[in-house]
């Protein structure tokens, strides 16, 4: 009897060690990686933040609030080839930051086969915008806001023709990719993009939530709740295909 306690006291102790070590570990995950999963009878999420500045091949200063686009690419293809995760929640709440460090991560997402539902919470501003759009459906807070304007560039530039000819190439990478990625037409977006009168020193324009859904950025408003119930949605869908298909072809290999 005694040494069956005993057993399930180590049994126990083990457990609760176990325990404490993955909490420890998904609490390291998000102070170093802004992500965590979700595990429940539903799906299996993986949520990842996007914060403050997306860094890219300059590191910023150690006070500015960032997103390594070094650390987010890896994690994109491991949520891809985990067959344990079923969907991915986007959180975003950005400034901006690197142009070809956002669109690489928002050509990342708009590539994956999982399901994928990004909610804007604060703010989705410049480079947040392609990177907000890139998941299949998109939400926004009713008190968020996004911010379209041209591509800057900080520091010295040299001044020829061709340095604005590039600049025109690369915002038109981003004008692309929304409008591809969205219901906003090309027009409209560089519209918004290329607005005077409205940024105090700048070009561009402010959306609040409700105006980038009626410009067909944004699918819908809402908030956390309606973010994890269409991902849901999204996720039994794309369970149901995926049976379906296994069922076809099985269907096929017997005939």
């Amino acid at each position: 009897m005694k040494e069956e306690n005993d057993n399930s006291f180590y049994n126990n102790t083990a457990k609760d060690t176990e325990k404490q070590a993955e909490e420890g570990t998904n609490i390291d995950e998000i102070k170093e990686l802004g992500k965590t999963s979700i595990k429940n009878a539903r799906g299996n999420i993986h949520c990842l933040t996007v914060i403050g500045q997306i860094e890219g091949h300059i590191v910023l200063p150690p006070q500015n609030k960032t997103t390594k686009y070094e650390h987010v690419i890896p994690q994109l293809v491991a949520i891809e080839e985990d067959d344990s995760i079923d969907g991915l929640m986007l959180i975003l709440n950005t400034v901006g930051g690197d142009v070809e460090a956002g669109l690489a991560i928002a050509e990342m997402i708009a590539s994956m086969s999982k399901p994928t539902v990004s909610l804007v919470l604060g703010g989705g501003h410049s480079i947040g915008v392609p990177m907000a759009v890139a998941t299949r459906y998109c939400l926004i807070a009713p008190s968020a806001t996004m911010t379209i304007h041209p591509i800057r560039l900080n520091g010295m530039v040299i001044g020829v023709p061709q340095t604005y000819e590039y600049f025109d190439r690369m915002q038109e990478r981003v004008v692309k990719f929304v409008t591809k990625n969205s219901k906003i037409s090309r027009d409209s977006f560089r519209s918004l993009m290329l607005k005077t009168g409205e940024l105090a020193n700048d070009v561009g324009t402010v959306l609040f939530g409700d105006e980038a859904v009626k410009y067909g950025i944004i699918n819908e408003t809402g908030g956390l709740r309606e973010a994890l119930e269409k991902l849901y949605e999204l996720i039994d869908e794309h369970k149901r295909i995926r049976h379906l298909n296994i069922k076809n072809k099985i269907m096929e290999e017997l005939q």
